[in-house]
């Protein structure tokens, strides 16, 4: 269900308190049976004090105690997440990566998100900025500049944002294309179209996708070298079809390749790296899972204020 959290938080909560009935009422537990939520949602937050801060795309949500709201509307204890821990947890818990003990989540998309899991310990970080590795730094010269304020950083220059701004630039200065047709016919420059355009033979949009896997692979490397997981996996809106598409194949062939030029011999060959399975799924299950996992081992779960 959409949230409108660009609404406001008040809006953005009573949505997401509507999502939480609904699907209870769907399905055979009551709310009397559910002994905990589990909430993804972007960040920056206060993991433990169930707080958003200062998040980029939830404007007007600052320090907004989402998670305690839960939790006295419902009288359930509740467990906050960053969205993308969450999706990691939810590969790692019944998706691409349940048979390996670690794994390292790329979500790709407006910008890049990070979620790493090692054994059953979701890497948060003292000040729960933990795995933020959209903004490890790839260039340090001249830098892009990515929607965060940051310079050179994996996101400004492989995310769907930066994909869109550098084919543009590139329109700009005179780059031959199918896009230049396809754009005066009002179509909406998005990763989508250039992918279209690149699975159509156009070289200048095959050279700008296989650019991004690239990108991507020196930022995998670095996360490889960090936590040297089992495995690494890729997901999220831009995903370009992924092993269903030649061009999805292609991407990933390029992020291992570039892995294997610059990584240790060891991790390069035996870490896996794929595409995730769950989808848009990912989250929520997740979510759930990080519920699950909070209540088992007594941390964070926030308790219905008394009144």
């Amino acid at each position: 269900m959409p949230t409108h959290a660009s609404k406001g938080p008040e809006v953005g909560i009573t949505n997401i308190i509507r999502a939480i009935e609904r699907v209870v009422g769907e399905s055979p537990v009551t709310l009397q049976g559910v002994t905990g939520i589990g909430l993804a949602t972007p960040g920056t937050m206060d993991i433990p004090e169930g707080m958003l801060l200062t998040p980029h795309n939830l404007p007007g949500w600052n320090n907004f105690p989402i998670r305690q709201r839960i939790t006295d509307h419902f009288g359930i204890p509740t467990v906050l997440q960053n969205d993308a821990n969450a999706a990691a947890y939810g590969e790692f818990w019944s998706g691409a990566a349940k048979n390996y003990d670690s794994v390292a989540f790329w979500t790709l998309g407006t910008g890049i998100g990070c979620g790493i899991i090692l054994g059953d310990f979701i890497v948060e970080g003292a000040h729960s900025h933990g795995a933020e590795c959209g903004h490890i730094v790839i260039e340090m010269i001249n830098g892009r500049r990515c929607d965060t304020g940051q310079y050179g950083t994996v996101e400004a220059y492989a995310s769907a944002k930066s994909l869109v701004r550098r084919c543009e630039e590139s329109l700009r200065s005179g780059r031959a294309s199918v896009l230049r047709e396809w754009l005066a016919d009002g179509q909406e420059l998005t990763p989508l179209l250039i992918a279209q355009a690149a699975e159509a033979g156009d070289g200048f949009a095959d050279k700008l996708v296989m650019n991004t896997a690239r990108y991507l692979g020196v930022a995998t490397t670095t996360l490889m070298h960090t936590v040297n997981p089992a495995a690494i996996l890729l997901g999220g809106a831009m995903t370009f079809g992924e092993h269903n598409s030649e061009l999805g194949q292609r991407f990933l062939e390029t992020v291992k390749d570039e892995v294997k030029r610059r990584a240790f011999p060891v991790p390069a060959e035996k870490t896996v790296i794929d595409y995730a399975t769950l989808g848009g799924d990912a989250g929520f299950i997740g979510a759930a899972g990080c519920a699950r996992l909070a209540i088992k081992q007594g941390h964070r779960v926030s308790q219905p204020v008394a009144t």
